[in-house]
């Protein structure tokens, strides 16, 4: 019975290592890799091209009431409380006072140009550039683009800078090494390693990018706060991606950082060096994913492609015969793998040019020419909601009291607006505010703003936003209402109507 036993115990060891030597040959062979044994003859050039950036904000502001050295005389609710909650703000003086702010840059010109992220240097009075050697330059900014988070500095200096190039972010794998170079916590000059956790992540809220990041390399190297616009290097020393967010509850490296690819901050700031701003392509479609129900439905055999939910009225797609229901597969040679990647893929595209795009209709593959529109002058006109007001265009965007929508096709049809026209719709005042005082309200249109004329909602916020940096007490507004002009000249509160 034992020796039974013993037999049946070697027949399966026999047996199980039989079918492990079997198997072994389906795994793949990991490639032996040498682990650096120090980075620094690679950092050490690359640092001077490093710097920190800091940004001074001045905000203008009342002081608090509880203050004031007066005390309320009426009891509260009173009907006169808001009355002499007026008074007391009229007689307190404002109180200056200057918001700093810390990032990262690095220099890809030896004449000064710097690249760096745009919220880094969104809303600054000044920008000071601190080079390796801790020599302060004033810069000025180029452009900036709040669609991928990339800006563009200059600086002026009589001596040629050191500087670094782009790499191919395309090349790189999940796995592969890469350096970070920043100014974590106003420290500076600090450097960090790791590896490529993933490649083409797609954050989703955890984004300050739009549509035209379609997936971000995720590092596991340190990346905090004032690293934002640093650069990440390959192991050849070249700028793969653009330090831009990282995911942590502390706001504290956790691991978990994030870089826009170079493939696309490079374009950007291309652009934005040639023409001070982004000049994108674009045609005009609403798109959303292929889900396996849809492909069955439209008898697709593979999950590529995107969907063709809307067509812009009069875009360059509704000019080309596009349809709702088509799937685009591919635009030029450019295969479209999911709807993430058609904005950018359109974007590369020059303005004016004819595209083919292959689509997906009713069973037939076909091949129909577009010519690429510029989405920068859709965004202007109101067509495509712009990202400091994308989610709000639904509700209106506010500024002293208020409430502006551009003049889409939808709102031209709802309020039987004609197409000469131009401006934006107020769609809402508030009561106590300056335009209120001055007899503005809803179904006026704003068509220009001290003579000049009125695009998008977010021109009128950037007008009274300059205006109160200015120091000036009113802006001249010419209203549309029912067909007759008029100008009204109204109030700009020191702070901002919040109203």
């Amino acid at each position: 019975m034992r020796v039974r036993n013993c037999l049946r115990k070697v027949v399966f060891s026999l047996a199980v290592a039989t079918s492990l030597s079997n198997t072994s040959t389906s795994f793949a062979t990991p490639t032996p890799t040498t682990i650096p044994s120090s980075f620094a003859d690679l950092v050490a050039p690359l640092l001077p091209a490093v710097v920190n950036i800091s940004t001074t904000t001045l905000i203008r502001g009342r002081g608090e009431q509880s203050q004031s050295p007066l005390e309320m005389p009426f009891p509260k609710g009173s009907p006169l409380e808001d009355f002499f909650k007026d008074f007391l703000d009229r007689m307190q003086p404002e109180i200056p006072r200057n918001v700093t702010a810390l990032g990262s840059g690095f220099i890809i010109d030896p004449d000064g140009y710097i690249v760096t992220n745009n919220h880094v240097v969104a809303d600054a009075d000044q920008i000071t550039v601190i080079l390796n050697d801790n020599t302060e330059l004033k810069a000025t900014l180029v452009g900036r683009d709040r669609r991928t988070d990339v800006a563009v500095l200059k600086v002026n200096t009589e001596k040629k800078l050191p500087f670094v190039q782009w790499g191919t972010s395309e090349k790189l794998r999940t796995g592969d090494w890469i350096i970070a170079i920043g100014n974590p916590f106003g420290l500076g000059g600090t450097v960090t390693a790791g590896i490529v956790s993933h490649m083409a992540r797609d954050i989703g809220e955890h984004s300050r990018s739009g549509d035209f990041v379609d997936g971000y390399i995720q590092t596991d190297a340190s990346i905090n706060m004032g690293n934002s616009g640093g650069p990440m290097f390959d192991m050849n020393g070249n700028v793969v991606g653009l330090n831009t967010a990282i995911f942590s509850p502390t706001g504290a490296s956790v691991g978990i950082g994030f870089a826009i690819p170079s493939e696309i901050a490079k374009k950007v700031v291309e652009q934005i060096r040639q023409y001070g701003r982004t000049k994108r392509g674009w045609i005009g479609v609403r798109i959303q994913p292929v889900t396996e129900d849809i492909a069955e439905g439209l008898g697709l055999k593979e999950l590529k492609g995107a969907l063709v939910g809307n067509v812009v009225r009069d875009g360059p797609a509704a000019k080309a015969k596009i349809q709702s229901g088509d799937v685009i597969l591919k635009i030029g040679d450019v295969e479209v793998k999911d709807q993430r990647s058609v904005p950018r893929i359109v974007g590369d595209f020059a303005v004016g040019s004819q595209v083919p795009l292959t689509i997906w209709r009713k069973g037939k593959i076909l091949s129909i020419p577009v010519q690429i529109g510029e989405f920068e002058e859709a965004e202007e006109a109101g067509v495509i909601p712009s990202p400091d007001g994308g989610k709000e265009l639904i509700k209106g965007v506010e500024i002293h009291g208020m409430t502006l929508q551009p003049l889409t096709e939808d709102v031209r049809q709802r309020f039987d607006i004609d197409k000469d026209t131009h401006g934006v719709l107020v769609v809402d005042v508030s009561p106590k505010s300056s335009a209120a005082e001055k007899g503005i309200r809803p179904g006026d249109i704003i068509m220009e703003i001290s003579q000049e004329e009125v695009k998008s909602p977010q021109s009128v916020v950037d007008h009274f936003k300059k205006a109160e940096k200015e120091n000036r007490k009113s802006s001249l507004l010419l209203i549309n209402r029912d067909g007759e002009s008029r100008y009204v000249s109204i109030k700009i509160a020191p702070d901002g109507d919040k109203s």
